[in-house]
């Protein structure tokens, strides 16, 4: 399994990369200033940070327990990617709607959206640390 400070770099440098790609992107689409995007951005993200590192502990103490390693098959892949999304949805959504005095439902197609790109965002970002920064000692499972 990674380790406590290989987990910090990964939840640091994921937050980072996604904050950059996803302001922008935020503004565009809901047509909202930077300022309140990027407050919602912001705030996404610490709650995100803390969900992250208990998530991806979690998950990997599950996979530990039932397969003996932490490698992740594609499909396994998208499930993570998903789950962790559905967590942040559930706890985000009134947040949202509070802080920008919008409607439940005008929160909900915002942090959809902002889940959307989180999913394959996560997806992607998960992948390639994985390749840059393997867990040392921990061979891929064999293939059938």
């Amino acid at each position: 399994m990674r380790s406590t400070g290989d987990r910090l770099r990964h939840v640091t440098l994921f937050e980072i990369i996604g904050l950059a790609l996803v302001t922008p992107l935020g503004v565009w689409a809901f047509d909202r200033p930077y300022v309140e995007i990027g407050a919602v951005a912001i705030g996404s993200s610490v709650v995100a940070t803390a969900w992250n590192y208990g998530y991806n502990l979690a998950f990997d103490t599950v996979l530990m327990r039932l397969r003996g390693t932490t490698w992740k098959t594609v499909p396994l892949r998208i499930f993570h990617a998903c789950l962790f999304e559905a967590g942040l949805i559930v706890v985000l959504m009134p947040l949202i709607a509070w802080y920008l005095g919008i409607s439940l439902w005008h929160a909900l197609v915002m942090d959809a959206g902002f889940a959307a790109f989180y999913v394959v965002y996560a997806f992607v970002f998960n992948w390639i640390y994985d390749v840059v920064f393997p867990i040392p000692d921990e061979p891929a499972p064999a293939r059938r």
